[in-house]
């Protein structure tokens, strides 16, 4: 059993998580804690950026924040202590940086159905499980 678990969501996408919840929940120990991220990914290029308001980075966040707060209090059980946490950036490096400083035992994470070039592993989970510092529990989706 673990003491700590990441698990990485896509709010937008169910399949992130709706196999790899309950695994995470099973692999969880009785007094463990369960990190979930979701990650806004940034706008990549600075031009990009320039097609948004001065606030839209602050308030996409914060609306993020909300909604990763309320998807904790429907699918995580009572008595389950989760933190939520909203990351902003490329979605592997988040991943792999919010694990090192949490210190989390396990990632636990969801992988779509592989299409021909990324084959065996989405290109998120795969850079995780190449450059990741602890266990790595991939659910096939």
């Amino acid at each position: 059993m673990a003491r700590t678990i990441l698990l990485p969501i896509d709010l937008s996408d169910p399949h992130s998580w709706d196999k790899s919840l309950p695994e995470a929940l099973t692999l969880l120990g009785p007094d463990g804690v369960l990190h979930v991220v979701s990650v806004l990914p940034d706008f990549g290029l600075a031009q990009v950026g320039t097609f948004f308001g001065r606030d839209f980075e602050k308030k996409a966040l914060h609306e993020f924040g909300e909604r990763l707060g309320e998807w904790v209090s429907t699918n995580i059980p009572d008595g389950i202590e989760a933190h939520p946490h909203v990351l902003h950036g490329t979605i592997y490096d988040e991943i792999l940086r919010a694990a090192e400083k949490l210190g989390v035992d396990v990632i636990v994470m969801g992988s779509h159905r592989p299409a021909l070039q990324d084959y065996l592993l989405g290109p998120n989970a795969a850079r995780v499980v190449r450059h990741a510092r602890c266990s790595v529990y991939v659910v096939r989706g």
